[in-house]
C-alpha cells in the first residue's frame, strides 16, 4: 500500500517538491558555510520523494549543542516559512477525505522542516 501511495504522491506533486528541495540544497552547497543547510535540504528532498512508510527520527545527541545552534540558524533563515507552508498545505488537503493521507504526510514533513538537524530518515 505504501508503494501505491508513494507513486500517487509523486504523480500529484511530490516529485516536483522533492526536486525543488534537492535543487535548493545544491544552491546552498555553493558556499562553504551553506553546506550543512544544503545537505539538510537534500535529505528533506529525498524524504519528500517517498514519505509513505518513512518517519524521520532523532539521532543520538552526539552533537547536541551544535545541532541546536544550527537549528536556530535554520529557523531564522527560512525554516519557519517551510514549516508553515507544509502546515497550510496539510490543512487544505485534510479538508477532503481523499486528501487526508497526503495532508498527514505534510504534517510529518513540517516537523522535519522545522528542526532538521539531529534527525535522520529511516
Amino acid at each position: 500500500m505504501n508503494l501505491f501511495a508513494n507513486i500517487l504522491w509523486l504523480l500529484l506533486g511530490g516529485l516536483v517538491l522533492g526536486l525543488v528541495y534537492i535543487l535548493a540544497g545544491l544552491f546552498w552547497c555553493v558556499t562553504i558555510v551553506g553546506i550543512p543547510f544544503g545537505y539538510q535540504l537534500m535529505k528533506l528532498g529525498v524524504f519528500v520523494l517517498t514519505p509513505f512508510g518513512h518517519e524521520p527520527t532523532f539521532a543520538e545527541p552526539q552533537l547536541g549543542l551544535l545541532n541546536a545552534i544550527l537549528n536556530i540558524i535554520w529557523i531564522v533563515c527560512g525554516g519557519i516559512e517551510l514549516t508553515l507552508a507544509h502546515l497550510v498545505v496539510g490543512v487544505v488537503l485534510c479538508i477532503t477525505v481523499v486528501g487526508i493521507p497526503f495532508g498527514l504526510q505534510h504534517f510529518k514533513m513540517a516537523k522535519y522542516a522545522l528542526l532538521p538537524f539531529g534527525q535522520f530518515g529511516s
